[in-house]
């Protein structure tokens, strides 16, 4: 796909895959997860990007190496916890080097608007030994993506580019170029390079120390690395998003501005904090650029004043630094001096996965759950979602809670995820389940889409990253060959079938599995029949059963305390109806 446009306005996600695609990058992979998901679906966009959707990072991970090692400049994406699936063959491969150039994406979430944690993947950079970028806009994004595919040629290593929340959605004006055309590579048979045996790892981490030493050179002369005078009573070390909020806060002061972080330029900070008074680290999350300075012998003041824990932002950094600040910023302040209503997360009217934990919590079970729109069961009014660890692991947690109390728990026990998360890393907590004789329910929510992170398809709904029609997983006969005799599969809105083969499984003496299969209501291309919702509000006796639901379109009135629903809202799932005793709502039946 070519683009004509000499400028446009693009979000950071957008402008990585801009910069893929003007990179010359020809195959890309990753599982989407919140901040990293649209830089894919971006690289879907260009036709000679062939863009695919991996089961997992880890999966993703290899296959991009394989795709470098053979010739195509590549790409990876994920979000930062994603990276620590894929973290064994990403260590590898700074070892081995590549043979066309590739980058690897992390999106960091600081703030934790969408995860289960707040870890710094910046310290992936400097564990593996490979070269960072980190932009501070949408422009640097695709710019940062080009020089790394660059720079990832020349030395023979892959590159890591390391965005956050604020980089990856935010939006800017970005200055487009052409297409590079890359030249032709050839995969070599190069064992001493490509297979890390003992005897080839221990001379390939010594090119990797020698490497680190020219990238450190490197990092002092490159342009992303670069002093900006100004008032020289403060100098501020920063990078990324940190740098554009210091900037709005410090407009006079001295800046070293941090684009290529890892080496750190240490001649570069040395020079930089002799030409000032004070010297101050501002960075989200942990000091992994103050640490380094400090280390230096150079006095700073960095997070014994800045937060650790969340985002910064301009009023965080003033408040924190308010006395060496230029002057108050009264308007960003006292816009946190109002109230915001609180509004609790909830699943969506319709959605298929209501029924399940209203009938989990019904009958009282301890449920291990995991990653995914389904996370939401924790909440009220379900509260039926004990433990959330990392995809995947509600079937290992499941085996693990079994193994502790043992009989005390038979019956009530049940491991909850859904079929792309089972897809992703639950298959083998399910073969280890069944070899190690544990008894729990295993239930897989399939809903047809990768549905948290915005519709991705998966294996498990027959079509491509670019909509192309493929093999359609069959998650029943996949658990039978896990071992698992006893699969059911359900229809979630009918609370009856739930209610009766969740019984029937929990008594079950070997482990049995659950696929409980609707679509996502929000699904285009999903038009359920639809069998209109109705309540005779004489009837409802305020019993609350329907409240206990949880559902957005079920509503009290102030006037009564009755029952309301709310026709905007509501998408006639039938829900409701079917556990209204008093007989107050009703759904048409089909004819």
């Amino acid at each position: 796909m070519t683009q004509p446009l000499k400028r446009a306005f693009l979000s950071g996600n957008a402008a990585v895959a801009r910069g893929a695609w003007e990179a010359g990058v020809t195959f890309a992979a990753a599982y989407p997860g919140t901040p990293s998901t649209e830089i894919l679906e971006y690289c879907g966009t260009y036709d000679e990007i062939d863009a695919q959707w991996a089961v997992n990072e880890k999966t993703a991970m290899e296959t991009v190496i394989g795709a470098c090692y053979a010739g195509a400049r590549s790409l990876c994406a994920q979000k930062h916890v994603g990276l620590n699936v894929a973290a064994d063959p990403f260590f590898t491969v700074a070892y081995t080097g590549v043979n066309a150039g590739l980058v690897i994406v992390s999106a960091d979430d600081p703030g934790m608007h969408s995860s289960q944690n707040e870890q710094d993947n910046r310290f992936y950079a400097r564990m593996a030994k490979m070269p960072m970028f980190e932009p501070s806009t949408s422009q640097e994004a695709k710019d940062m993506t080009v020089a790394a595919i660059k720079l990832s040629e020349k030395y023979d290593t892959p590159v890591m580019l390391r965005c956050t929340t604020r980089i990856s959605h935010s939006e800017g004006i970005v200055e487009l170029g052409e297409r590079l055309q890359a030249s032709e590579r050839q995969f070599e048979r190069n064992m001493e390079k490509y297979c890390v045996l003992p005897s080839n790892a221990k001379k390939l981490h010594v090119k990797v120390e020698e490497r680190m030493k020219k990238l450190g050179e490197f990092g002092c002369e490159c342009t992303w690395n670069r002093i900006e005078d100004g008032n020289r009573k403060i100098g501020i070390i920063t990078s990324g998003i940190s740098y554009t909020y210091a900037r709005e806060i410090f407009p006079d002061a001295a800046f070293l501005k941090l684009g290529f972080t890892n080496p750190l330029p240490i001649n570069l900070i040395k020079k930089f904090a002799e030409m000032v008074e004070t010297l101050i680290v501002i960075e989200e999350n942990d000091p992994f650029i103050e640490t380094e300075v400090r280390a230096l012998g150079l006095k700073c003041i960095g997070k014994d004043r800045i937060p650790i824990c969340g985002e910064l932002s301009p009023d965080v950094i003033h408040e924190s630094l308010k006395e060496l600040a230029a002057k108050p910023l009264p308007t960003l302040i006292n816009r946190h001096a109002e109230a915001i209503p609180v509004r609790p997360p909830v699943l969506c009217p319709g959605c298929p996965h209501r029924g399940v934990f209203y009938t989990l919590r019904k009958l009282d079970c301890t449920v291990t759950g995991d990653i995914g729109c389904y996370s939401l069961g924790a909440f009220a009014p379900h509260n039926a979602m004990h433990t959330i660890v990392c995809m995947g692991a509600s079937i290992t947690n499941a085996l693990g809670v079994e193994k502790a109390m043992k009989d005390k728990i038979h019956g009530k026990l049940v491991a909850v995820l859904g079929e792309s998360t089972f897809i992703h890393s639950g298959i083998t907590g399910l073969i280890d389940t069944v070899y190690n004789q544990g008894r729990h329910v295993t239930m897989i929510l399939d809903n047809s889409i990768t549905a948290m992170t915005g519709h991705q398809p998966n294996p498990a709904n027959g079509k491509t990253l670019k909509g192309k029609k493929t093999t359609t997983l069959d998650l029943e006969a996949l658990c039978r060959a896990c071992g698992v005799v006893n699969v059911h599969t359900i229809d979630p809105f009918d609370l009856k079938q739930v209610e009766t083969t969740l019984k029937e499984a929990l008594k079950d003496e070997k482990p049995s599995v659950i696929i409980a299969r609707r679509p996502c209501f929000l699904l285009k291309d999903y038009k359920p029949k639809i069998r209109l919702v109705s309540i005779n509000r004489d009837k409802c006796v305020k019993c609350g059963l329907c409240w206990k639901l949880g559902c957005p379109a079920i509503e009290v009135s102030p006037v009564d305390g009755k029952t309301v629903i709310n026709s905007t809202l509501c998408v006639h799932c039938g829900l409701c109806a079917s556990v209204c005793k008093p007989g107050a709502i009703t759904q048409a039946r089909e004819e």
